[in-house]
Formats: C-alpha cells, structure tokens, sequence
C-alpha cells in the first residue's frame, strides 16, 4: 500500500513539473460559459480571464465602443472570438498561443513563430521577403521597437551593491524625426514611480537597484517599454514611434489621468492635432481661438484675440513665445492669431497655481512652444486658403546632431480687396505675414543649444482712411546643461521688440503719424534638481530691461499744420528670485511650495511730478517737479510672490486639488477698448503709478471614469486685484504727458466655477465646459475729485457671467471626420445714455446710467467643418487633406459694441456685428 501512495505521489510531481502548461491551468477550464449581451469588449475580457487560464493582449483605446452581444455555453474561445468580430464585421484577427496568450490585432494575425531559415538569411535581399511574411515585423521601425521592448538594457557600472537606489535619466524623441516627445510619462508600476518628460524631451528617475520594467505613454506615440538592469547612476536615450491611429483623434490617451493624478491644477494643454480640428474664422487654424473655447478664457467679442482668463484684462497675460514675449499676437484686425500652426509643438495656459518660475502678470501665463526641426530627413508643410499660404521647411544640418526649421505665412488680401467694384472697399489695405526661424544644435549629451527668431508685420486701412501698422521682432537663445542626472539647467537670453505707426495724410493740413515702441531684453537662469524620486525643486532667477518710447507725434508733410511731440521714454529694471519643491508625500498626496520675490525699478532719464499727497493729481497740486539722469533710480518696488498646491487622491481614479498663488505687475496697459488694438499704450510702474497685486485661490475636483477616457472636472476660484488702472470720465490717453491725473487705482474681486467634460477616445470625441464667473470693480478713493458710480462695485468691461462651449468630433473613417463648435456666452456690460437735460446755461447735456449697468445682446455661434484626408500610402510625393468649413452657420448677427448717435435731435442707438452672415472656407493642407 505504501507502495502505491509513492507511486501516485510521483506522478503528480510529473504532471506538475514536466507537463507543459499543467500548472496554469489549475482550477480553470478553458472552455467560456456565460451571458454577455450588452456588455463592452472590456467586461467580456475580464469575465474569460476570471474563469479561464487565457490572457488578453490588446489596444484598449481601439475597442473601448466594441459592444459584445453573445450568450455562450461550453464553447472553445476560438469559436467565441469568430462569432464575436463577425457579429461585428470587423477587419480585427485574433491568434491563441500554446501559453493561453490572445493577441487581438488588425490587419494579419500575429505567427507564433518566425520562419525556420530566418535568422540564416543575412543580405538585405534575403532578409525582406522573410519580414514580409511577419506581420508585427514588415516595417523597419517596427522591428526596432520590438527588438527594444524585449531587449535587457544594463545600466551604470556593476559593483558588489545589490541594495540602495540609483538615478535613471535620458532624453525621449521621435524616431522619425529626432524631435523631443514633451509630457510623455515615464513610470515603474512597482513600486509605483514615475514622471514625465519636460519641454526638452528630458526625464529623470530615482529608482531602486535591480530589473524593472520602464513604461513610456505619451500623446502621438506608440506605448513602449524597456527592460532595465539597473546598477548605478546611468542615462538611457529612448526612441519612441508615432501612433499613426491616435493622430487622427481629437484627444489621444497619453495624459489621460494627470487630470487626476498630476499636481498641478488650473492648466489647459493642447497640442497641435487637437487645434487643428476645431472650425475657425477664414479656415486658418488659430491658436488663440482655440484657447477661448476652454472654461474660464473668454473674450469681449467676435473679432478679437484678447484673452480674459478669469476675470483678468488682457494686458494681464504674459505669452511667451519660445520664451520671448509677445506684446501683440494677433494679424488682421484680430481675425488671426501670430502663431504659424504648422511649426507649433505645445501650447499650455496656465490659469491658477502658476510655477514659481514665472511672473510678471497678474491672470495667466500662455507659453508656446515650435517644434526642434526634423533631425533625420527633410521635411515640409503648408496649406493655401482664402486669404492665406503658409509654407515650413525643415531638415538636418548634422544627422541626428542639428536641424533648421523655417516658415512663413502672408495673405493676399490686398489683392482681394483692389477687386471689389465699391471704391470705399477697393481703396483698403489689409495685409501681414510673419516669419520664424529656429537652430538646435545637440554638442553632446550634456550640451544642447535652442536659437530661435520670428518676425511679423501687418498693415491696414478703410479706404482712404487712416493706416495702420504694427511690427513684432523675437528673438531667444537656449543652452541646457546637464550636470548630472539629478541636474540640469538652462540659461535663456530673449529679446523682444514691439511697435505700431498710426498715420493720415487724407488731410494735409492735419496730416501726421504716430508711433509707439516697446523694447525688452531678458536674462533667465532655470535649474532643475531632483534630489529622490520625491522631491523635485526648481530654482532660479530673472531680469528683465525694459525701454519704452511711450510716444512720438510727427506732422506729414510741408503743410501739416501739427506740432511734433514727444512723450518722455520710460526704463526700468525687473529682477526676481525664485524656488519650488514638489514633495510626493505618498502615492496619494502631494505638495508643491515656490516662493518668486520680485524687485522693479523705474530708471531716468525722466522729469518726475511730485504732487500733494491725499488730494487728487492736478496741474494745480504739483509741488515739485524732480530730474534723474539716466543712472538713476526713482522708484523701487518689491514683494514675495507666494506658490502653494496640495492634491489628495481620493481614489485611484478622482483627486481634490487646492492652490494660492500671488502675483505682481509692474507694466500697464492703457486703451480706449476693451480688446489688444494697434493702439494701446504700454507704461511702467513708477513713483506715480503703483504695480498690480493678485491673489487667487482655487478649489478643484476631478473624476475619470471608462478606464481614464472620459474626463470630469470642476474648479472653483475667488481671486482680488489690486492697484490696476481705470479710467476718469472723459480721459484722455493720446499724447498724454501726465497720465497719472486721467487714471485712477481700482480694486478688483472676481469669483466663479468651471465645469469640463472630455471624451479622449473613440470615433466622438471632444468636450462641452460651462463657466459661471463675475467680475468686479470699484474705485473708492475718497481723495478723488470724482467717484465711479458712488464707490460700489460694478461690472467690468469682460465681465460674462455664463458661458457654455461644445466641442465635438465625429470620424467616420481613416479619411472621414467632422467637427462642430457652439459656443454660448451673456453680453458685455455697456453704459447707456438715459435721459438728455438741459443745465442752468441752457445747454442740453446726456445723463448716462451707472457704469456698466446694461448689457449688448447675448452672444452664440456655430462653426462646422468637414475634413477629408487624402489616401494614407506610405510612399507618396506629398500627404494632402482638404479642410471645408463654414463659421457662423446660423448667421447670427452678433453685436461687438453699441454705438450712439444724435440725429435730428434725436439719440439713436447702433448694432456693429463683425461677422453677420455664415462664412464658407475651403482649405488645402499638405506636407512631405
């Protein structure tokens, strides 16, 4: 008897050991039963791998619409799955390996095995045709990427130490194109540690010693991985492969969850494919346009690029070109955006928790950022509209070292308008084109060089009238340095140049020109340190030298009768220090401190007014008048600038997030209109003119739900501003050489919620975000001479309090898709004449009500536009696509402002729409 125990004992151990597969299989049987009507693709999958030994292998994103509608009993899964994709009638094929693996795919089924003489076949010739008949390896970048996930990377020196952490860092780029892959996240899943690539490609990692398993998911690529033998510090360059498939969506997965798991709140990232689908004026893609569809950005109406970002005026955003500022970014009337999409690689606005490292205005900070060049092949895009071409340009000057990238954009309009039979039309001018240029040079590993260069000019008039122009001059150079791992900085010189020229000659007798200019150069050293994989600080420092021709008045012409003036030049100098620490508390919480403490000093040479303190600035209280020399420092100002944001994960797939930050200002826009004109007058903080105060605090929850493809959120916000300008009744901004005495110092509070709701994947995607905000201001100084509306709060010029935007894409195959924008929002506050009377002189005089008491019509509008890409073959001369688009279908006649005028005694009031009728565009697109 005991004899045969041991005998049956043995053969367990055989059937346990030796038998393939025998020990995965216990407790499971391979055959599916179950009820799977109206269930997802997902939840069919889960349910087989709980009851069976077999594992899934397929793309989430591609088959998260895939309904399942089967009942099955005792059926082999090969069955299943053909029941199911012919049910679907999809192009999808499956292969079941030995080992229990499914690997769903499209196109051909995976071959478990490559053919017997393949790795005998060593010539090029030999080797293509065997790759031919292996699907997952018939391109070449195909192969590499497989090659590179299963392949085992060593990274650092071996030595006895076998416990203890080391740093992982290396730059992640397009294989295709050499270029950097910004926001990638890069991770371990255990122990969970992970981060994402910065706007140079770069990532760095703290990890423990030993294998690990690195993950890349980033937006437009192929989700990649490395195996790493990790034994001391080391760098790992990581080539990644476009994801041809989520090009064609409107939202791709890559951040799906930083909403929830990342800090930072209050942040709006779009990159290029995302704007490009939403229908615009004239079928030119507009950044800034698209950035108005988002909660929380709105602007005073149609026609206008300026943007309000909660409750803030539009001198109150700072937009950084590759680092330069823009004072002016937008052509033709406001109908364009300065930014050429075709060379654009990120764009991100930052509305609350601004990072320390920026500064100098008081609602938002809109940075942009153009693509590196193609490093390994020459390439080009453009497109021919309606009213525009563009055209880019670019390519290796060293392979895979350096690349150039050029591109232009101008509009015909000009010739356009000489062929319209109305003489006040075809005398008109309407013309802009910019240029940009940009180097990156890569020395070596730890030295890359970033030189950029953009220009831009526009000119226009009605008829005969008066000519307008304007110019943008940009130029900036980039050094990152990398010290080690765990260091790098970068060293950024920018130069920035703006001015605009207001001049008549219609008659001679008052003919003059007017012109305005503003200088800056800047100086900004960032470093980054991550000490652990908990801790990243940021520190640095900035200064900024500004030069302002405030103004110069010049008669046109031997009988202009109008005297030259000049307004006196202002300068002065803005520094900041600043630094930030990210602290990974645990996997649920997190903490982020900065401080930024900001100096400002106005400089001479200047003639300085003193006036009576307590009582209002007139000729008739001036005191003293001071002159500095051009050495010299009349006004100092300085303060901290506080960056506090804390998220709580409530579960793995919702986060509460909370952020106060200050900001400062120190440079003023005066304009008679509440939108960026060619006319607006840029002045710096001095003895006379105090800068401006904001502090925001923000509230946020946020929710994903379908496995991170649909994203919830809310923010709530209540901000205050102090010390910004407004305006006197009847001030006088043209010429002014004592301005102080027209503007007084208001007080601001602005309050509101922002709701979003994204789908990120599938045929329909997009999303619809609601706005309910106010914004407030008073002018309570009692030593004014004249109260604004008795010293209450009253509405400001943008102030909106709801807006509703619908985004919305549809493809209907690889070729086909459609989009639509509806867009809803209350009317701007306006100031209404009332009642007319007569004063004690007998002079009939208007009675307007409270400031901004009414308002003009509400606003809406409905843009669709139909896309229609050219075949998708590999080798083509040139890849095209036509983009058909009507703005403003409705033909609403949206009011921008209401006018007055008196007309036989009578006061009448007036509509002016900009776009009152529905606009067709046709656009070609192609690149090679």
């Amino acid at each position: 008897m005991m004899q045969f125990y041991r005998l049956c004992f043995l053969v367990l151990v055989f059937f346990w050991f030796v038998v393939p597969g025998g020990h995965a299989q216990t407790g499971h049987s391979n055959l599916v039963n179950g009820d799977f009507r109206n269930s997802r693709f997902g939840e069919f999958v889960e349910a087989v791998e709980a009851a069976t030994a077999y594992h899934f292998y397929y793309d989430n994103a591609a088959l998260d619409t895939m309904a399942v509608n089967l009942q099955v009993q005792n059926q082999p899964l090969q069955d299943v799955l053909q029941q199911l994709l012919q049910q679907q009638d999809s192009a999808l094929k499956f292969t079941i390996t030995a080992q229990q693996e499914v690997f769903i795919s499209s196109g051909r089924p995976f071959r478990e095995n490559l053919p017997a003489d393949f790795f005998d076949r060593t010539a090029p010739d030999q080797v293509e045709p065997a790759l031919a008949d292996v699907p997952f390896l018939a391109e070449e970048q195909t192969r590499k990427k497989a090659s590179s996930d299963i392949k085992l990377y060593e990274i650092g020196l071996k030595s006895e130490r076998t416990t203890g952490k080391a740093t992982l860092a290396g730059h992640l780029r397009d294989a295709k194109s050499g270029e950097p892959i910004i926001g990638a996240s890069v991770y371990i899943e255990s122990p969970l540690i992970g981060t994402t690539s910065d706007q140079y490609g770069y990532y760095a990692l703290t990890l423990p010693l030993g294998k690990h398993e690195l993950k890349i998911k980033g937006i437009g690529i192929q989700n990649s991985r490395r195996l790493l033998l990790l034994h001391a510090d080391g760098k790992l360059d990581i080539e990644i492969l476009e994801d041809v498939r989520t090009l064609k969506e409107v939202l791709v997965e890559a951040e799906k969850d930083r909403n929830v798991s990342g800090l930072q709140m209050g942040l709006e990232r779009l990159d290029i494919r995302t704007i490009k689908q939403v229908p615009t004026a004239f079928g030119e893609t507009d950044i800034l346009r698209v950035m108005l569809t988002l909660p929380g950005v709105k602007s005073v109406g149609e026609g206008s690029t300026g943007m309000n970002v909660r409750g803030g005026s539009t001198d109150q955003n700072l937009i950084l070109f590759n680092d330069a500022t823009i004072y002016n970014p937008s052509h033709l009337f406001g109908f364009f955006s300065a930014f050429n999409p075709d060379i654009i690689k990120s764009v991100e606005l930052y509305k609350s928790a601004v990072p320390a490292r920026y500064g100098g205005r008081l609602s938002s900070v809109l940075e942009i950022t153009t693509r590196d060049g193609n490093k390994k092949q020459l390439a080009g895009s453009g497109g021919i509209g309606l009213l525009t071409s563009r055209l880019s340009l670019e390519g290796p000057i060293v392979k895979n070292k350096s690349s150039f990238l050029l591109a232009g954009r101008t509009t015909y309009s000009n010739w356009l308008l000489r062929e319209l039979p109305n003489k006040d039309y075809n005398q008109s001018t309407a013309s802009f084109y910019d240029l940009n240029a940009q180097i990156t040079h890569e020395f070596d590993s730890k030295n890359t060089v970033y030189l950029t260069g953009y220009t831009s000019n526009d000119k226009f008039k009605l008829g005969s009238d008066t000519l307008y122009s304007f110019s943008n001059y940009n130029a900036s150079v980039k050094w990152k340095h990398i010290f080690q791992n765990k260091l790098y900085s970068v060293l950024t010189g920018a130069y920035s140049h703006y001015d605009y020229t207001i001049s008549s000659d219609r008659n001679p007798v008052n003919a003059s020109e007017l012109t305005f200019g503003i200088n800056q150069a800047n100086f900004q050293a960032d470093f980054n340190y991550f000490p652990s994989s908990k801790h990243t600080i940021d520190f640095g420092g900035s200064t900024i030298l500004y030069d302002v021709d405030a103004g110069s008045l010049q008669p046109l012409g031997p009988e202009s009768l109008i005297m030259p003036d000049r307004l006196q030049q202002g300068r002065a100098l803005e520094s900041a220090l600043y630094i930030s620490d990210r602290y990974d508390i645990s996997p649920r919480l997190s903490v982020s401190v900065g401080l930024r403490y900001s100096f400002f000093q106005a400089m001479g040479p200047r003639q300085v007014l003193v006036y009576a303190p307590g009582i209002p600035k007139t000729e008739y209280t001036i005191l003293d008048t001071l002159q500095y020399g051009r050495s010299d420092r009349f006004a100092n100002y300085q303060g901290p600038e506080y960056r506090v944001s804390a998220r709580l994960g409530v579960s793995d797939n919702s986060s509460v997030k909370i952020s106060f930050n200050r900001m400062r200002q120190y440079l003023h826009m005066l304009s008679n209109t509440t939108a960026i004109s060619p006319t607006d007058i840029w002045k710096l903080s001095d003895s006379n003119i105090k800068p401006q105060v904001g502090d925001q605090f923000a509230l946020g929850y946020y929710q994903n739900f379908r496995a991170n493809t649909v994203e919830f959120s809310v923010e709530g916000y209540t901000k205050t501003m102090r010390d910004f300008l407004d305006y006197k009744s009847a001030a006088t901004l043209f010429m002014n050489h004592d301005i102080e005495r027209d503007v007084v110092n208001a007080e601001g509070k602005a309050y509101g919620v922002e709701v979003m709701l994204r789908k990120l994947t599938g045929k329909l995607n997009g999303w619809i975000s609601y706005t309910y905000s106010r914004t407030l201001v008073r002018v309570n100084n009692p030593t004014l001479s004249e109260v604004i509306n008795n010293g209450d709060y009253y509405p400001s010029n943008f102030d909106k309090p709801h807006d509703l935007t619908l985004i919305g894409n549809y493809r209907f195959s690889q070729r086909f898709s459609t989009s639509l924008n509806f867009t809803y929002s209350t009317g701007r506050p306006i100031t209404l004449p009332i009642a007319k009377y007569f004063d004690e002189g007998g002079v009939q005089r208007i009675f307007y009500s409270d400031r901004n008491q009414y308002r003009v019509p509400d606003f809406y509008r409905a843009d669709v536009a139909l896309n229609i890409e050219g075949n998708h073959k590999v080798q083509k001369l040139a890849h095209s696509s036509w983009t058909l688009a009507v703005y403003n279908l409705t033909g609403r006649k949206n009011p921008y402002s209401v006018y007055f005028r008196s007309e036989q005694g009578r006061i009448n009031g007036y509509k002016l729409s900009i776009f009152g009728r529905p606009i067709p565009t046709i656009t070609y697109n192609f690149r090679f």
